[in-house]
């Protein structure tokens, strides 16, 4: 590994290496815990001799009978932590486990090492393993549940659809005998999913309740700043009956990390425009490959992931590598399942010596150890960067990581202050179990499930009542008086569950035809900006121009394109604070606070730019009517103080100044929330009629709100603070895609103006 850290450092001299540490490695820690026989021999056969130190610390919780959350990194043994009590319970008295994995891939890794494990526990050991998800047909559904296994691993999905509208009719037998429920990787359950997820499992909760059940949870986790409390917020459980385990006592080799930032443009320093880190990363994997090291790239998009394993196998052959380029491999969801089995194999044996690969190896599916591992772009949290990242190193060998960044605001942050990086506190994972826009789908659920009574209210929280009144209004609750008071069951014709996806937060959604094929559906607000007649749509390496968007029939119509360009929307956003929840000064400016609000944000499609792929210099613009869309969720804002904008006016573009503000606190929130910054919207206007004062807001963009604006608001100086040092460090003149633009804005970048933002955020908080 050292003439590889050699040559990249060397080769980096030339200003991409923009830092380099080593991250020492360290010996495991192991305590002794007391197993039943048969499973103390069956792990001894795979080598698993003692327990780390935090396996140890997991089960005793558990077996103590507490909640657990285990967030430790990538391959610190997580999975004994709940199989070792899943099985105990099994061969002592037949007591059944859960296990919810949020991808099939991970699901179908788990059952095979735990049925091999089961396997060699030997006759009679009452441990039976089995999976239930959507890929199984009806037939082999059917016998899962007359197997009726002691573990059964499955998805949120599945328990939504397939498991709790059927409890009473086939799956008693699971409830009424249910012990502990694994959540698998809980850190990939926020936003809209983790929020649809979390009223799941309160349906899980109050059915378990009815079967006479109370399971323990234990949820895996990766590194994030609030594992506790997320946690808690996900399966309904009180904080203070977790048992938090985060001190990872596995042994690891050392880990040299580089990040490596992509020249700028000939021609065009200054501009924030910057060489493709697809093309740096590629040439860096295949340096790697051909030195002898097995490396994966980890990269955004399953075009990218496709196109460039190509081109480095093609790129191998140029070297005279033949035999090696026909070990490189492209891995993404859509691969059939045996495909990336196969794959999965062949990087566990070696066969395999490089993969291009999307988020889909992020999760906990066993791959073995890696030498190197690339990452192509910053993959959006520090969470995901160390997963990721986490994939690299076999026993105490050293390991080699670099990320190569993007032109972006967080990728070129990172570049420029990487302490954040390495030393920075985790993002905070966010859900939002009491959304009004998505809790009434799950009470009427639950009322299919089970009759609905007033203590359900411990399950759905404040405002349960309201929700009822609201469906029995609507024909889709019918009340009941009972002796032991009122009772209220399903009275509608359609399945609650099957007219609610997991997935989304839109009731609305929209069908891409192309060739009278669809390939692709789009949620109602995405359609509008993405799917409009003149828009270039992208899809699996094919280009196509929208020639038709039928909004009666919510059909799309696409037709195959070259186009050398792609297309920007352009909008007209209003925003109607409907309610002040919360205000708090900020420190540095006690007359100035923020605030967080129920906010409706109305918006309208108004037209579009045509820009040149190669440039993104503006072609052309164009005009479409649509209709206007609106969104009640809760966002955070505050006002700029009087004397500051004078200020800012006398520095610059006071409109840019506040907008680019905006663009720059949005980007940033990826560093505080585990989010997407396409997850979050703004708006900032010289006047806004609520406050009588130029505004700037930020909301979260999903109805009702996941929790990323609340989050924002908590951690609101600390984000204002880095977006301030973020902007002030770019050397651009007029704002580039590294300090303030916005792929995602609707008024195409204009106006923006870095200097007068920098005034604004150093005025807010005292920098």
């Amino acid at each position: 590994m050292d003439d590889a850290v050699d040559r990249l450092r060397a080769k980096g001299e030339d200003g991409r290496l923009a830092d380099y540490r080593l991250v020492p490695g360290r010996d495991p820690t192991y305590a002794d815990v007391d197993l039943e026989s048969r499973l103390e021999g069956a792990l001894a056969e795979r080598g698993v001799n003692r327990l780390y130190d935090h396996q140890a610390t997991a089960i005793e919780a558990v077996r103590d009978g507490d909640d657990v959350v285990l967030a430790t990194p990538t391959a610190s043994g997580k999975s004994l932590a709940y199989t070792v009590p899943a099985f105990e319970r099994a061969m002592d008295h037949g007591g059944r486990t859960l296990y919810l994995g949020p991808q099939n891939a991970l699901i179908a890794d788990q059952a095979e090492s735990l049925s091999s494990l089961a396997r060699d526990l030997g006759f009679g050991s009452r441990v039976s393993v089995d999976t239930y998800t959507g890929r199984r047909s009806q037939t082999e559904k059917r016998e899962v549940r007359d197997r009726r296994p002691t573990v059964l691993l499955s998805n949120p999905d599945m328990l939504h659809y397939g498991l709790l509208p059927h409890g009473h009719r086939l799956w008693e037998w699971l409830f009424s005998s249910l012990e502990l429920v694994v959540v698998d990787e809980v850190h990939d359950y926020r936003g809209v999913f983790g929020s649809h997820v979390a009223l799941v499992l309160r349906r899980l909760a109050r059915l378990c309740e009815r079967f006479g059940s109370d399971p323990q949870f234990v949820c895996c986790s990766a590194t994030i700043g609030n594992p506790v409390e997320h946690a808690a917020r996900l399966t309904g459980r009180p904080e203070s009956g977790f048992t938090l385990v985060d001190a990872d006592a596995s042994g690891r080799g050392p880990r040299h990390w580089f990040l490596w930032n992509p020249p700028e443009h000939d021609g065009n320093e200054g501009s924030g425009r910057r060489r493709s880190s697809h093309v740096e990363t590629k040439q860096l994997f295949t340096d790697l490959v051909t030195q002898g090291y097995q490396t994966l790239v980890f990269t955004r998009a399953r075009q990218t992931a496709e196109r460039y394993a190509t081109q480095s196998a093609d790129g191998l052959r140029d070297r005279g590598e033949r035999g090696m380029a026909s070990q490189i491999e492209a891995y993404q969801a859509s691969l059939r399942d045996d495909r990336r089995r196969e794959i999965e194999a062949g990087l566990h044996d070696g066969d395999v010596r490089g993969v291009w690969s999307t988020s889909a190896l992020e999760l906990g599916v066993d791959v073995g150890g890696l030498d190197a591992v690339l990452l192509d772009g910053y993959p959006g949290t520090r969470m995901s960067t160390f997963q990721r990242a986490g994939r690299a190193g076999r026993g105490t060998d050293p390991a080699l990581v670099a990320l190569v960044a993007g032109e972006d605001q967080l990728d070129q942050y990172l570049m420029s202050a990487p302490d954040d990086l390495f030393e920075g506190d985790p993002e905070r994972a966010t859900v939002d179990p009491e959304n009004d826009h998505l809790r009434p789908a799950h009470v009427a659920a639950a009322a299919r499930e089970n009759w609905l009574s007033p203590d359900d209210d411990a399950h759905f929280g404040d405002g349960f009542a309201d929700i009822v009144t609201r469906l029995e209004s609507e024909g889709r609750l019918e009340r009941r008086d009972t002796d032991d008071g009122p009772r209220w069951t399903y009275a509608g014709e359609r399945s609650p569950q099957q007219e609610t996806s997991l997935r989304t937060a839109d009731d609305r959604a929209v069908d891409l035809l192309a060739d009278g094929e669809v390939i692709a559906t789009l949620e109602f607000g995405d359609a509008l900006r993405d799917a409009h007649p003149g828009a270039i749509y992208h899809h699996q390496g094919q280009s196509y121009e929208v020639t038709d968007l039928d909004l009666d029939r919510d059909v799309a119509t696409l037709q195959s394109t070259w186009a050398d360009y792609y297309t920007r929307v352009l909008t007209e956003k209003s925003i109607t604070v409907k309610r002040d929840r919360d205000a708090t000064p900020l420190s540095a400016r006690p007359d100035t606070e923020v605030r967080l609000a129920d906010l409706t944000v109305t918006e309208r499609v108004t037209g579009f730019e045509r820009r040149d792929a190669t440039r993104g210099e503006v072609l052309g613009e164009e005009a479409v009517s649509l209709p206007e869309t609106s969104l009640t969720t809760t966002g955070l804002y505050f006002t700029v103080p009087v004397e500051v904008e004078q200020e800012m006016r006398g520095i610059g573009d006071f409109d840019g100044g506040i907008h680019a503000a905006e663009h720059g606190l949005i980007s940033l929130f990826p560093l505080e929330l585990l989010c997407d910054r396409a997850d979050v919207g703004g708006l900032s206007t010289p006047y806004h009629e609520h406050t009588g004062a130029s505004t700037v807001f930020v909301y979260d963009g999903y109805p009702g709100g996941v929790g990323l604006a609340r989050g924002g608001y908590e951690r609101i100086e600390p984000l204002l603070a880095r977006t301030g040092r973020m902007i002030a460090a770019c050397d651009c003149a007029e704002g580039c895609p590294a300090c303030v633009q916005s792929p995602h804005c609707g008024n195409a970048n204009d106006p923006l103006d870095p200097d007068p933002a920098v005034h604004l955020l150093e005025s807010l908080t005292g920098d």
